[in-house]
């Protein structure tokens, strides 16, 4: 069984929201991240992706705008502690691609799709090698 803690990402960048659009684009391109976790005072109260960043300039929404507006939706978070289904359920069920992870009401990690999706490939590879590691074809002879 694996565990939203055993793959998730410890090291989170947040922003703000008091802060940009801009702002948030310059810290993803410095950090070459994807997303940032949006914060007032110390509590996670939002996210702001690089896509939620283009659709913003598709619509022309200005890019000064605070990111308090990204913060309108309940903040869909998972514990350490879940399961991975449990998480990737939470992103279907919620349209996300990313979770923050909460614990005791503070953010210690995020979790993405793409996190879910090599840590299944892994086991599934694992386990693999395990069949073929104990599975010996016995010797034919004619």
């Amino acid at each position: 069984m694996i565990y939203v803690k055993d793959i998730m990402a410890r090291r989170v960048k947040t922003i703000e929201a008091e802060s940009s659009i801009t702002d948030a684009a310059k810290a993803m391109s410095k950090w070459k991240i994807g997303a940032l976790v949006i914060t007032q005072g110390s509590s996670p109260v939002g996210i702001i992706t690089e896509g939620d960043v283009s659709r913003s300039v598709a619509k022309g929404v200005t890019l000064g705008t605070k990111l308090r507006s990204f913060t309108k939706k309940k903040l869909i978070t998972v514990g350490p502690g879940e399961r991975v289904e449990v998480a990737a359920k939470k992103m279907a069920e919620g349209g996300v691609k990313k979770l923050p992870v909460m614990e005791d009401g503070k953010l210690v990690g995020m979790i993405t799709q793409t996190d879910i999706v090599n840590s299944s490939f892994a086991l599934v590879t694992s386990l693999k090698e395990m069949v073929q590691a104990r599975y010996r074809p016995p010797d034919f002879e004619m």
